[in-house]
């Protein structure tokens, strides 16, 4: 009888779990059993193994194998554990010495040729590895710079499996000639921001996205086609600031287990940009899939920006899904396979035409649409959803004096400079508070600091119902964010004035 012992780690969302693989050799007919809620990619490594270990030279033993995934309570997927597996047999069967491996994480998945390919999560199985107090890690030199990225880890990558098996003591004549895996390649991120420059007049809508970016809120541009709105909207994430080190490590974890993120360009340091189609699926834009989940443009566009164009050309299902990360800044998803959570803290910008012909603007002379396809375009963006929405104006068509008197725009690098002031101040006021934006902060802190004399307003369009009680938190967020910009210790009537102005697309006269 021989019992081999090493770790993997099994990922569910962004969490890992630390799995001990134990490999059970008895003198018995020859078989090879998994066991340990193994899902159906993770049942067949076990012919994945066995094509490996003999391709590399080592000999398959000849007994019956049993191989356990402990805690077996906790459901596993992927082919990240093939290398974990392989070498569990090895110790069991003596060919590797199992007091090397019974302390080392293996990830990786193999070739039926011995090779070892790269798999997706590094990052945060790395991270989750040392975490539990087991530092020395084994990846696929694909992986290699991802895992690097982990402090604290003493990783060690190989191409094959018998380059592993070598270094926990098997004896071979000579290394096989195996050709590296290559990575998963992903898009390059190099495309420079799009500047503010571009964009011509619309001093509103540029001053909105300004608020915007400075408070981390929601915003909701209406207007014609041709308008800027989706201009607009592409140029916000070059207002925002670098991530710091947290956020970087969060997103970059999210983009490593999404198979979007390029180790070769380090940590993320850019707020990132989702932008979906609106015909993308439910599970497209939250996450989902079979099994256990798999991020969605909302969890890759955390810390950054989920632009909707068209807004209500999406499905209703997909807009209804959003509500959740909306409030919370996460996403938890339930499948068969379990549940995962997912981070979704993003600034929601949505775009949308006034009505079918977008011509509804002004007095809506050239608009072809009745009244009725004109609500129920509208009414596809439904009250709940757009009462999560900081920020909602009218983008109105530019005009020739816009084009021409306008001088010239401001660039992104001027309007950055103010946003990054505002935030600086935000975070110095918010220390020691688990925010780190107006966007996020609560009702009760808001209406606690709002100062004497600053709901008045507030009040009257509540007593009209037009705002709800979270519109009216909203508005304060707002009212704060433009004390912010204004350099104020706190808002005064005026700010509380304007918020309504942004909040309610010019309903309220300032």
């Amino acid at each position: 009888m021989g019992l081999g012992r090493t770790r993997a780690v099994c990922l569910v969302g962004l969490t890992g779990h630390l799995v001990e693989v134990e490999a059970h050799l008895a003198a018995s007919l020859p078989g090879f059993s998994l066991v340990g809620l193994p899902d159906a990619s993770l049942a067949e490594a076990r012919d994945r193994v066995r094509a490996g270990v003999t391709s590399s030279g080592l000999g398959w033993p000849s007994r019956r194998i049993t191989v356990n995934l402990s805690p077996a309570s906790l459901p596993k997927g992927g082919a990240s554990f093939d290398l974990a597996i392989a070498v569990a047999v090895l110790a069991g069967a003596g060919v590797c010495d199992p007091a090397r491996t019974a302390d080392r994480v293996h990830l990786g998945e193999l070739g039926l040729d011995g090779r070892l390919r790269p798999v997706r999560g590094v990052l945060p199985a790395v991270a989750a590895a040392v975490a539990a107090g087991f530092p020395r890690v084994v990846v696929p030199t694909a992986n290699a710079e991802e895992a690097r990225l982990v402090p604290g880890a003493e990783v060690w990558s190989a191409a094959s499996l018998a380059e592993v098996a070598v270094a926990h003591g098997a004896e071979l004549d000579e290394l096989p000639d195996v050709e590296p895996a290559l990575a998963e390649t992903a898009p390059p991120r190099g495309r420079a921001a799009p500047d503010l420059v571009d964009v011509v007049g619309q001093r509103t809508a540029r001053w909105a996205l300004e608020v915007a970016a400075a408070g981390g809120h929601h915003l909701l541009m209406v207007g014609p086609p041709g308008a800027g709105k989706t201009m607009l909207a592409e140029r916000l994430p070059g207002l925002l600031p670098d991530l710091d080190e947290q956020e970087a490590v969060e997103v970059t974890a999210v983009h490593s287990v999404a198979g979007t993120f390029r180790p070769q360009d380090g940590l993320l340091r850019r707020p990132p940009f989702e932008n979906p189609h609106h015909t993308a699926t439910p599970a497209a834009v939250v996450g989902g899939g079979s099994g256990l989940p798999r991020p969605g443009a909302a969890s890759r566009a955390h810390r950054g920006v989920l632009f909707m164009d068209e807004a209500p050309e999406f499905s209703t299902r997909v807009l209804q899904t959003l509500r959740q990360p909306l409030e919370d800044g996460e996403l938890v998803i339930h499948r068969s396979g379990g549940s995962a959570r997912f981070p979704a803290r993003f600034q929601l910008v949505l775009a949308a035409n006034a009505c079918p012909c977008g011509r509804s603007v002004g007095k809506g002379l050239s608009c072809e649409c009745t009244a009725l396809q004109r609500r129920r375009y509208f009414a596809r963006l439904s009250g709940p959803l757009l009462d999560r929405v900081d920020l909602q104006l009218e983008v109105l068509p530019v005009t020739r004096a816009d084009r021409h008197g306008a001088g010239d725009p401001e660039p992104t690098v001027a309007v950055a400079a103010r946003v990054a002031r505002a935030r600086a101040a935000a975070r110095t006021r918010l220390a020691g508070t688990p925010w780190r934006t107006n966007g996020e902060v609560t009702g009760a802190w808001l209406r606690a600091h709002g100062g004497p004399g600053t709901h008045r307003d507030l009040d009257r369009a509540l007593d009209t119902g037009l705002l709800s009680l979270r519109g009216a938190d909203r508005v304060l967020r707002v009212a704060w964010t433009l004390a912010d910009l204004a350099g104020l210790e706190r808002p005064g009537p005026p700010q509380v004035a304007q918020a309504l102005v942004l909040r309610t697309r010019g309903q309220v006269a300032s």
